[in-house]
């Protein structure tokens, strides 16, 4: 999805760009046009993100293919009658917008950034999203059962072992993870906090005024809460729960949510878009709180080092990691590479089977805690293995595959819809 939303952004740029140039017609694809001033700001962008030698005119050429592949798959995706749903666009644009205001902290500064209306904004994402999905829908269409077997990836290896290079080194490794946020002490003295507003609230306090004094919400706090209309999917579970069951200009009571505590007012709503404007209280730690989570996990460690159970026994009991801690804490088997620098430095210290101290960790967007770092094997950097890297030869045969299919596909397509180079 963040790949997604770059080169919509990326557009929305160039459309300012095209403004400010001269233009003329690169191409012509089926019913659409590439301008000049598209392409030549892409080539730029590439030739600064990937250092390249701007006077190698083959860069243009890669750029104009690559464009010109991009609007013959959507081309092809009208002819195959392939779909997507207008919810599930509407679903995608309020999704990144509300990415975009948690980074710019507000609407404004979105319009500010990008030099056109919020409007304008939504409908170039909207056609952009929509393009991108179509063209997704496709590609999983034609390549999305591909799946080698086990004899596919052997001769994949045979054929390719000694060019395929060095593999680098990565490690496998599980956490435990701990929030020290969830304790029921730290949580009650915060919801009290809540209820104290909504008490407010509900005897003629000002909405508006007081998510402008009190909510921990970036993105809302400075527009008294209001969250616009945004379509079902898009908040936390928690959150929609609430906020579905109001009928207009009710308030919620106190909802949870991993964000922290809501206060939640129903503005409108259409069918499945809500109008919400909240109140956000989080639940933020404190020192004692912090000093009993690590000799907790302190405890975890010294118990798994003493023999009393095993790290992915713990993990599925006390890690508060809900996406890795059924599957005993493993976080997969991973290269260095992409690793992100806590984990690099905690990896770093460790050797087989050893366990690291309780280290803070920001571990998802507003969630913070401490974690212990289980390493269950360093591979070192070597020559390719069918058995160690299977499954990264997997991934690479079909890969292989998809790419030999897709290029015989893609030379049916140049054939069979009108393109035409103008420069």
């Amino acid at each position: 999805m963040k790949k997604i939303l770059f080169f919509l952004l990326l557009s929305l740029v160039s459309i300012n760009y095209a403004q400010d140039v001269l233009d003329k017609i690169a191409a012509v694809v089926d019913n659409e046009i590439i301008m000049k001033s598209e392409l030549e700001y892409q080539v730029n962008y590439m030739i600064a993100q990937k250092k390249l030698n701007p006077n190698n005119p083959d860069i243009q050429k890669q750029v104009l293919n690559s464009m010109i592949e991009e609007k013959l798959l959507y081309a092809q995706a009208l002819i195959d009658s392939v779909s997507v749903s207008d919810e599930e666009v509407t679903r995608q644009v309020e999704y990144q917008l509300t990415v975009l205001t948690q980074q710019y902290g507000s609407r404004e500064k979105i319009e500010q950034t990008y030099g056109m209306s919020l409007e304008k904004i939504k409908r170039e994402l909207r056609e952009n999203i929509k393009k991108e999905s179509l063209i997704q829908r496709l590609q999983e269409k034609k390549f999305g059962l591909i799946d080698s077997g086990r004899r596919d990836v052997e001769e994949f290896y045979n054929r390719f072992k000694d060019s395929l290079g060095v593999i680098p080194e990565k490690v496998k490794i599980s956490h435990i993870f701990k929030n020290p946020r969830t304790s029921p002490e730290l949580k009650q003295k915060y919801r009290a906090f809540a209820e104290a507003i909504l008490d407010s609230v509900k005897h003629g306090a000002d909405f508006a005024e007081m998510a402008k004094k009190y909510s921990e919400d970036p993105g809302s706090a400075a527009n008294g809460g209001d969250l616009g209309f945004v379509k079902r999917g898009v908040f936390f579970p928690e959150y929609e729960s609430a906020s579905f069951a109001l009928v207009k200009d009710q308030i919620s009571p106190i909802t949870e949510s991993p964000a922290g505590f809501h206060i939640i007012q129903l503005i409108d709503r259409r069918g499945e878009s809500i109008h919400t404007r909240h109140i956000l209280i989080k639940v933020k730690s404190n020192d004692e709180n912090d000093l009993n989570t690590i000799e907790f996990l302190s405890s975890v460690r010294d118990s798994v080092l003493k023999g009393k159970g095993t790290f992915a026994d713990f993990a599925r009991t006390y890690s508060d990691d809900k996406e890795t801690a059924p599957f005993g804490g493993i976080l997969g088997t991973l290269y260095l590479e992409q690793l992100d620098k806590h984990l690099l430095e905690v990896t770093s210290r460790l050797n087989d089977g050893e366990i690291s101290f309780p280290k803070r960790v920001d571990y998802n967007q507003g969630t913070s805690g401490y974690h212990i770092v289980y390493m269950e094997r360093r591979i070192k950097q070597h020559q390719p293995d069918l058995e160690v890297d299977y499954a990264d030869l997997k991934k690479l045969t079909d890969e292989y595959k998809k790419q030999k299919l897709y290029q015989k596909w893609m030379q049916e397509i140049k054939s069979k819809i009108y393109w035409e180079i103008k420069l």
